[in-house]
């Protein structure tokens, strides 16, 4: 019987104490296997071309390399591999920075061992994203910022038009945050359709994941901030 293949990550974080600690949590799991280590961005770059390990946990203040330069080329060179930005406030402006430059989630680093294992199985599912509601909220605030400084409104995107009327539904549901389920419950669809519509909207628009997605949604405008208050 053929086994299932364990996801590989990669740990990237200038602490040797807390590369240690996230290396006891995963590697208490069967199906995770963690395949190398970095402790600044450059290092970070050459080691995901090396390993291609499907999901890397990558600090932002580093030497030589930030974790957000780091994302960026990885994401230019073609790398399927998914980043988890470590941060540690969940308003931090670089962890919106790392989601625009591509990675795919963010952590607190102080996130509870159960909260980053399964953080690092959702993400490297590509299904959803980790924390929607975080996610929301750290969108929303940063938006807001950039419109405050650019308040004209961006001009509208072209692929847009590529996506059929339900398509756009699906992708403003999930910048709301929502999950498969949730959206399929509100339009009484199934899960199935659901991923569907999401892997359709994800091709037109050549982005990498969920997540992006609703980063897409939010700078194009096409969602804007629910509560200008906040």
């Amino acid at each position: 019987m053929t086994e299932n293949p364990r996801t590989t990550v990669l740990l990237v974080d200038d602490q040797p104490l807390l590369r240690m600690g996230f290396r006891l949590i995963l590697e208490g799991e069967d199906d995770l296997e963690i395949v190398g280590e970095a402790s600044d961005g450059a290092e970070a770059v050459r080691q995901v071309r090396e390993l291609n390990p499907d999901v890397v946990l990558m600090d932002v203040r580093m030497p030589v390399l930030d974790g957000i330069e780091a994302t960026r080329a990885i994401t230019a060179a073609g790398s399927c591999a998914r980043i988890i930005i470590l941060t540690t406030f969940d308003l931090d402006e670089y962890a919106f920075a790392g989601l625009q430059a591509g990675a795919s989630a963010f952590l607190l680093k102080d996130v509870a061992p159960s909260e980053l294992i399964n953080a690092v199985r959702v993400v490297a599912s590509g299904d959803a994203v980790v924390a929607p509601r975080v996610t929301q909220r750290l969108l929303e605030t940063y938006v807001r910022g950039a419109a405050r400084r650019t308040p004209s409104t961006p001009a509208p995107d072209p692929l847009l038009a590529e996506l059929t009327p339900r398509e756009t539904e699906m992708l403003e549901a999930m910048a709301e945050g929502l999950s498969n389920a949730e959206i399929a419950h509100r339009y009484f669809l199934s899960e199935a359709t659901v991923k569907t519509h999401v892997r359709r909207i994800l091709t037109k628009l050549h982005l990498r994941d969920r997540v992006q997605a609703v980063v897409y949604a939010y700078e194009t405008g096409l969602v804007v901030p629910s509560n200008p208050d906040y």
